[in-house]
């Protein structure tokens, strides 16, 4: 029964009230300023992308492979995009530096030297390189094989290749930039691994990641797939938040593998990227019969085309930006709901909103929330979680 005399209205403004003056103008700032990065960030891959292609150098790299490899067209095909991919990411350091680096310890996010910063950066830089130019390998294929349908087969193999780095990361990917720990025996672990067993997530230990040594950010994750799942919370949340707290984002993560977030998520983003390899197939011939001469660039399956492939799918991911957010935040919704249900704690979980204002905006505009929020507002969140309350005032176990 609902208690007349508690407002919801009210009771979240106060908690938004709790986070005000600097601190708010601050969280503000680094947010908004996260819209003019997905333009800028746009920019800058038009700018490296026809540099490479209007240089030449695209069509040199191409040319390399196939002097190399004149017989072996899987061979010719993965030494062209290799070091054409290589190039492009070492050419974006500068504004991978900034925002990654200089821009987080403008704003006290991050607890790394450059130096630190750097060698994961290298590290991403690579793994990303190969897995890229794998799938490069696998379109460019497709591309000759089925040259007016291969962007549904790619999109399938694509999703395929998610799945299989999906269940890879935290077996592989993850362990090369963080440690992973059991967590302590605690009354807390036990809370944990009771909310996971009541909800048939099948977890039987709690792992505690050192994110400090990177970032200052609470956070924790429900990863892998089958077999490779596993549930671990940052070192951050620990050290910085009340167990009621904890259980709060224990709850939304477990939520995330109850509610098949993963599987619908690889389903959500390859029909995005659906559209995205049909604007490709689309587009970029266009752009080769126009400037392929000058470029280089002899066809679609030429590796040279990449470049111009990769800035056609930048420009229409910029554009799909809404939609990404919003199925991501739609998602981020239902797992808040779902771990208030579990974790029982709307007080812990509008904390944790509070906490998480020093990087996300706190009371956006509509419309701002609905195209720039992967993840509800603080506003939103707190509202939900004092919705929750008010549908359970005086029940035992509420926090």
């Amino acid at each position: 029964m609902v208690d007349p005399a508690f407002s919801v209205e009210a009771a979240t403004a106060a908690w938004l009230a709790t986070v005000n003056g600097a601190a708010r103008a601050r969280s503000d700032a680094y947010f908004e300023g996260g819209y003019w990065l997905l333009l800028w960030g746009f920019v800058v891959t038009a700018i490296i992308t026809l540099g490479v292609l209007q240089t030449g150098t695209a069509a040199r790299l191409s040319g390399w492979a196939a002097r190399v490899a004149p017989k072996r067209l899987w061979l010719r095909l993965l030494l062209g995009a290799l070091p054409i991919l290589a190039l492009l990411t070492i050419v974006q350091l500068p504004w991978d530096a900034y925002t990654g680096f200089f821009r987080e310890h403008q704003y006290s996010m991050s607890n790394q030297s450059f130096g630190a910063w750097f060698g994961d950066w290298a590290k991403g830089a690579l793994i990303g390189t190969v897995a890229m130019s794998l799938l490069a390998l696998a379109l460019l294929r497709l591309i000759r094989a089925l040259p007016g349908s291969w962007w549904a087969v790619g999109t399938l193999v694509t999703a395929g290749l998610m799945g299989l780095a999906i269940a890879a990361t935290p077996l592989f990917i993850e362990p090369l930039f963080n440690t992973y720990k059991p967590m302590a025996a605690s009354p807390l672990r036990d809370q944990i691994l009771s909310m996971a067993r009541a909800n048939l997530v099948p977890a039987t230990d709690v792992l505690v990641v050192d994110q400090s040594r990177q970032t200052k950010r609470i956070s924790a994750n429900v990863a892998g797939i089958g077999s490779t799942m596993r549930v671990a919370l940052n070192d951050n949340l620990l050290a910085q938040c009340t167990p009621a707290q904890v259980r709060a984002v224990m709850g939304h993560e477990l939520g995330h593998y109850v509610l098949d977030h993963i599987w619908s998520g690889i389903v959500y983003q390859s029909l995005i990227i659906l559209g995205g390899f049909l604007a490709i197939h689309l587009l970029t011939p266009r752009l080769v019969a126009r400037y392929g001469a000058r470029w280089g660039v002899s066809g679609m399956s030429d590796p040279a085309v990449l470049p111009a492939a990769i800035l056609v799918f930048a420009g229409y991911m910029l554009v799909m930006t809404p939609v990404l957010n919003t199925v991501t935040r739609v998602q981020e919704q239902q797992a808040d709901q779902f771990g208030l249900n579990a974790a029982r704690a709307p007080d812990g979980f509008a904390a944790i909103a509070m906490k998480l204002s020093t990087y996300r905006k706190l009371d956006p505009k509509p419309w701002e929330e609905a195209i720039f929020f992967d993840h509800p507002s603080g506003h939103t969140r707190v509202h939900t979680a004092m919705t929750w309350k008010a549908e359970h005032l005086g029940e035992p176990g509420v926090e």
